[in-house]
């Protein structure tokens, strides 16, 4: 698998598996995934939507098969607590920097690991500006990667303004940032625009769920059956190749294959410039 490399030097497949929403079954989908050849997983220590601990599970017993640790880039989130349920794995009476902490040293042992490829803020506070609170985790989240127990650190669902920001302010600016990316949104076009201009690598998630249409359009059925493969292929090898990081969460072991096969055909400029406006 191809790699992208973040400002910082740490190399990162260009390719990650999500793990949201697959509930009882993360355990056996991550094998599926790793199995096909993926090496970047994605989670996140939030309850409502992932099973962190399982995705350790499936870490474990791929080390058995011989995958291990040092193939794969883990990649996980804090998730503050407006967006955790009574499950939280920290006390949310401690204080945020305290959260932080708790929530790295859990994602540690429910993944089974010493350190983590990448520590991800699931997200701001709020929709515009960043708060205290959001200081003082990117503070804490700071001292993480410096001391080397997380490699890259990063933001998702972040506005513009706040990722900007947070560029401007930061002692150490993000090294990813993981976003929804809806092509009637030119595919996040002004966050994108930051993160190339600081070298960030940009990571858009729901390419497909956010955007059936762009997959149901005759231009993107044309272009899959010029390289002999399907729409959802198309749209992300279009990811890939105008910068990003696409993530798929496919729980369908052939799927799993036709994505990771997209490296065998390029698309066109004029491919690429239709698609940067298809939703337009």
């Amino acid at each position: 698998m191809q790699t992208m490399t973040a400002y910082n030097g740490v190399p990162i497949p260009n390719f990650m598996y999500g793990t949201a929403w697959k509930k009882e079954h993360t355990t056996r989908h991550v094998q599926e995934a790793v199995r096909a050849g993926f090496r970047a997983v994605d989670t996140a220590n939030q309850l409502i939507h992932y099973e962190e601990a399982l995705v350790g599970d499936a870490l474990h017993a791929l080390a058995q098969e011989g995958i291990t640790r040092d193939q794969l880039f883990l990649q996980t989130k804090f998730t503050s607590v407006s967006g955790q349920d009574h499950r939280t794995p920290y006390d949310p009476r401690s204080p945020v920097a305290q959260q932080v902490e708790q929530s790295f040293e859990s994602s540690l042992a429910h993944l089974r690991t010493g350190h983590l490829d990448s520590y991800v803020l699931h997200g701001p506070s709020s929709r515009e500006g960043l708060d205290r609170d959001d200081w003082e985790i990117w503070a804490t989240m700071e001292q993480l990667y410096q001391s080397g127990r997380a490699r890259m650190i990063g933001i998702s669902n972040v506005r513009p303004g706040q990722l900007q920001r947070l560029c401007e302010q930061a002692t150490v600016i993000p090294m990813v940032v993981q976003n929804r990316c809806y092509a009637a949104l030119g595919w996040d076009r002004e966050v994108r625009a930051i993160c190339k201009a600081h070298h960030i690598i940009y990571q858009g998630f729901s390419l497909l769920t956010a955007n059936i249409n762009v997959a149901c359009d005759p231009a993107v059925g044309a272009m899959a059956k010029r390289v002999n493969t399907g729409p959802a292929q198309i749209i992300f090898r279009f990811a890939q190749q105008a910068g990003m990081l696409p993530l798929t969460g496919t729980t369908d072991t052939q799927h799993m294959k036709d994505d990771l096969g997209i490296d065998a055909f390029e698309l066109t400029p004029e491919e690429l410039a239709q698609l940067e406006t298809i939703a337009g």
